[in-house]
């Protein structure tokens, strides 16, 4: 039975509900570099090390210049890496108030994964000069020439990024270990004395939660008792998800005229994404299975009311409802998938995982650029262009919010988006609690090498084009014999498992998870995992086309104008985007045909995230019809009920993150 906060506490701190130690999670984590990108994956998301700035997500942003008394707004800009002094001056990284921490949380996973020592000499130095600025306080910063008081929240990334440091490399744990355990010491008593605190530390305190989970799980070093009672007052100053997240108080509609009950903050896109971790983070320390009710209950309303078809919610700043042209920032996009991640690993409901997967294979490509050189603000499931809008459909955010570019709107989607798609590849793989067994989680191609309990070393490789082909092919080595688990997404429809040379089989998958026996040597077995086409019911009469992992959008063709080009990198462009051909168009349903067009050479492009590329597409009967536009610069909600205005045509849709201008949710018609 759910027990409000204001009774919870008090019971928690009396020893009521409170149990020692930390509960367990339903799967475990495998530390940072042990899964591998493979196959397109490497080539499409992540740079070789011979071409560092094959994406935005892994450029040099080198100084990242933060708040001073004298400069409020942090911005962005490229310098030389052999700058000798890139990370010491005053105006750079080391007030962690937000970018240089959002930047090292990202960049640690994306120099580990591609073993760039470029990148991971940049984070080492981080790391170091923030450490060894650490003062007798405990306080990591350090503060530079700003007079503002001390905010709990900009340092948590920071963190995230220290933990994945120590994970690559545990030599590191001798100088990272102490210095957190010093400054939660020091935040502990700051919270007791309620400093420390403002809007946003009270509304994101669960990335802490989890950083002191962390030390409690592997180096408690005799603070167990500290590191509880920091995670007790972290919540119990913190805004109250589990009230935030109740069906009585959750918005089901746009909430820019409404009033929030709470902080307003946890109706911000980017505070509910990271939020969405709160609930199964306290029933940690709690053993409460209503904070697990609350967490799964706040995840279907929050997708109920303000899903999207690519997986995502819309939040433009603040949760923005069903319609097809509010805005969905990248920040969100990010943390969504992180927080999913850690649902699941808690949790143990292969919900969390289907969405997870589908976000990554469609919201998180469809906001940048083929190249990965420019990113929008915010991005629209029906994008008819990418440019300053008039008038702005954004209530909160602004007319530039959904240009391609280095910074449009705010910088932060510039410099945190870079956890995306590491945290998806790192989280790929688990084991259960025990140990005994390793699970596939996420589908793509991907290589892990682990030790299981009782020493039983193992490595597995997934060779396949997922999301762009239904076939997966595992090979795996273990010393031992053990069960190993692959998960089979909910939108498979007679799957089948053939493994080793005996004949295909249907699957029987418990829970989302297929297990696979494994014996001592080489196992290896073949997935076939294909999906019908579905139809998800829109607004308005809409509906959206998906099939398997993948979300199809009529990719609008389209010209391109540089707006502006960064004066230090020139592949840095703010780019606009223009519709070229008509996008008006109702679908006949029943005509829908699912094509697979598979490379010749067995390799997908790269990159593959844009237009024409994808090997799968779907084709469908369609009719051009009235469909009125705002101003010249987006649609209007789709007409119900529409004629057809002309002669019947074929039109083909694609798979959404290739698509940058686009109806992903379309008016119908029946031929007949």
């Amino acid at each position: 039975m759910f027990v409000p906060w204001s009774v919870s506490f008090s019971l928690l701190t009396s020893g009521v509900l409170a149990q020692n130690g930390l509960a367990p999670k339903k799967f475990l984590s495998l530390p940072l570099g042990a899964v591998k990108p493979a196959g397109w994956l490497h080539d499409q998301v992540l740079p070789s090390p011979e071409d560092l700035a094959h994406g935005i997500h892994i450029a040099s942003v080198v100084n990242v210049k933060l708040p001073t008394s004298s400069s409020p707004e942090y911005s962005l800009t490229f310098t030389s890496v052999a700058q000798s002094d890139w990370i010491g001056g005053d105006s750079y990284y080391s007030n962690l108030e937000e970018a240089g921490s959002y930047w090292f949380n990202g960049m640690v996973a994306n120099g580990v994964l591609v073993n760039d020592a470029t990148i991971k000499s940049q984070t080492q130095q981080f790391l170091d000069y923030v450490l060894d600025h650490q003062d007798e306080t405990g306080w990591l910063g350090p503060e530079v020439n700003t007079t503002k008081p001390r905010y709990l929240w900009g340092r948590y990334p920071f963190f995230f990024g220290a933990i994945q440091m120590v994970e690559a490399d545990p030599t590191q744990a001798s100088k990272v270990v102490p210095a957190l355990h010093k400054f939660v010491s020091l935040a502990n008593s700051m919270l007791h004395n309620g400093t420390g605190l403002e809007d946003w530390t009270k509304t994101r305190w669960e990335d802490f939660v989890i950083t002191l989970q962390w030390l409690y799980d592997f180096h408690p070093d005799g603070q167990e008792d500290v590191l509880i009672d920091t995670m007790k007052m972290l919540k119990w100053t913190g805004d109250p998800w589990e009230s935030v997240f109740e069906k009585q108080y959750f918005p089901t509609g746009p909430v820019e005229h409404l009033e929030n009950p709470f902080n307003v903050l946890t109706w911000h896109g980017v505070n509910m994404a990271e939020g969405l971790k709160a609930l199964p983070a306290t029933y940690r320390f709690t053993h409460n299975e209503s904070d697990l009710d609350r967490a799964s209950q706040g995840w279907d309303l929050l997708f109920q009311y303000h899903g999207r078809p690519s997986g995502i919610y819309a939040a433009d700043e603040y949760l923005a409802g069903l319609e097809a042209v509010r805005g969905t920032e990248l920040c969100l996009v990010v943390e969504t998938m992180f927080s999913g991640s850690y649902l699941y690993q808690v949790i143990g409901d292969p919900k969390f995982a289907d969405r997870v997967e589908r976000i990554t294979y469609n919201a998180l490509p469809a906001t940048l650029t083929g190249d990965m050189w420019s990113r929008q603000y915010l991005q629209e499931q029906n994008q008819i262009a990418a440019q300053n809008m008039s008038p702005n459909p954004f209530p909160e955010d602004g007319p530039y919010s959904n240009v391609f570019g280095l910074e449009p709107n705010y910088p932060c989607c510039t410099v945190n988006h870079p956890q995306g798609w590491p945290k998806f590849i790192t989280n790929s793989f688990l084991t259960t609690p025990d140990q005994k067994s390793l699970v596939h989680l996420y589908l793509g191609p991907f290589s892990t090498t682990t030790t299981l309990a009782n020493g039983n070393t193992v490595s597995a490789s997934v060779d396949t084009l997922y999301p762009f082909s239904d076939t997966l092919t595992t090979t795996i080595t273990a010393k031992q014999a053990f069960t190993y688990y692959v998960r089979i997404p909910s939108w498979v429809t007679d799957g089948t498992i053939a493994i080793g040379s005996s004949s295909a089989k249907a699957l029987s998958p418990a829970n989302g998870l297929q297990a696979v026996p494994v014996q001592a040597g080489t196992t290896k077995f073949v997935l076939n995992l294909p999906s019908e086409i579905t139809l998800e019911s829109r607004p308005h009469g809409s509906v959206a086309v998906h099939r398997g992992p993948l979300h199809y959008a009529f990719d609008i063709p389209r010209n391109q104008t540089v707006l502006t080009r960064n004066s230090q990198e020139n592949r840095a462009v703010d780019l606009q985007f223009e519709a070229t051909s008509p996008w008006q168009y109702a679908i006949d349903t029943s005509s829908l045909q699912f094509v697979n067009d598979p490379p010749s050479s067995g390799a997908l492009p790269s990159p593959v995230f844009d237009s024409g590329l994808p090997p799968f597409k779907i084709t469908a009967t369609a009719c051009a019809i009235d469909w009125q536009v705002a101003g010249s610069t987006f649609a209007s909600s789709p007409p119900e009920n529409p004629s057809c205005a002309g002669s019947l045509t074929n039109i083909t849709l694609w798979p959404f993150g290739s698509t940058k201008l686009r109806i992903g949710e379309f008016p119908t018609f029946t031929t007949s």
